[in-house]
C-alpha cells in the first residue's frame, strides 16, 4: 500500500512540474533574418527585402507557443532593379500610393494562437497590423534549432493599399498589380 502511494505521488509530482515548464522568448537576431517579398502584376513581378525592427518567439520547452515582431518599413526596396529604376519603384513602394512609410515607419504582427501541426511545424494565427489597419492572418511555420521559416501571403487590399488594384481600379488592363504578395521569413534566434 505505501509503494502505491509513493508511485502516486511521483506521476502527481512529475505531471505537475512537467505542466510547469517556464515560457522563454528567444529575441530574434534582426541582423542575421531576412524578409523577402514577391509583387505580381500581369506583365511580371517584383522582389526586394525589408528588414525586422525587433522581434522574438516564446518557447515552452522545445514548442513554439507565441511571438511578436516589429517590421522597418522605411527599409522596404526592391533587389530586382538597378539605378534609375529601383530609385523610382523604392520611393513610390515608400509612398503613400502603397505603404505611407513616413506615416506609417512599422508594422507588426503579433501570435494569437499556435497549434503544432507535426514534428517542428507550426500553424499560427496572429494578428498582421500595416498602415495602422488590423486584420486576422494565419499561416505556417517550421522551427529546426535556432531557426525558423515561414512563408506568408498578404491581401494588401485589407491595408489600404489600393494603387494598382483591380479590387478598387476599373480599366487597368495589363497595369494591374495583383492584390496578393508574398513573404518568405527566414529568422535566427
Amino acid at each position: 500500500m505505501r509503494n502505491l502511494f509513493v508511485v502516486a505521488l511521483a506521476l502527481v509530482v512529475g505531471t505537475a512540474s512537467a505542466n510547469n515548464v517556464e515560457t522563454e522568448k528567444k529575441e530574434v537576431k534582426t541582423e542575421k533574418s531576412t524578409v523577402t517579398w514577391k509583387g505580381y502584376k500581369v506583365t511580371g513581378s517584383h522582389e526586394g527585402t525589408v528588414a525586422l525592427k525587433s522581434g522574438y518567439l516564446e518557447f515552452k520547452g522545445d514548442k513554439l507557443t507565441g511571438g511578436e515582431f516589429v517590421v522597418n518599413m522605411t527599409t522596404i526596396g526592391s533587389t530586382d532593379l538597378e539605378g534609375e529604376w529601383k530609385t523610382k519603384l523604392d520611393g513610390h513602394l515608400k509612398s503613400d500610393d502603397f505603404f505611407g512609410v513616413e506615416k506609417h515607419p512599422a508594422a507588426t504582427l503579433v501570435f494569437k494562437k499556435v497549434k503544432a501541426t507535426g514534428k517542428n511545424a507550426y500553424e499560427v494565427t496572429g494578428e498582421l497590423t500595416i498602415k495602422g489597419i488590423t486584420n486576422p492572418l494565419t499561416f505556417n511555420i517550421s522551427v529546426y534549432g535556432s531557426k525558423a521559416t515561414a512563408s506568408l501571403k498578404i491581401d494588401r487590399s485589407k491595408y489600404n493599399v489600393k494603387y494598382g488594384s483591380g479590387s478598387f481600379f476599373d480599366n487597368l488592363g495589363d497595369k494591374t498589380i495583383y492584390d496578393e504578395f508574398d513573404l518568405v521569413v527566414d529568422l535566427q534566434f
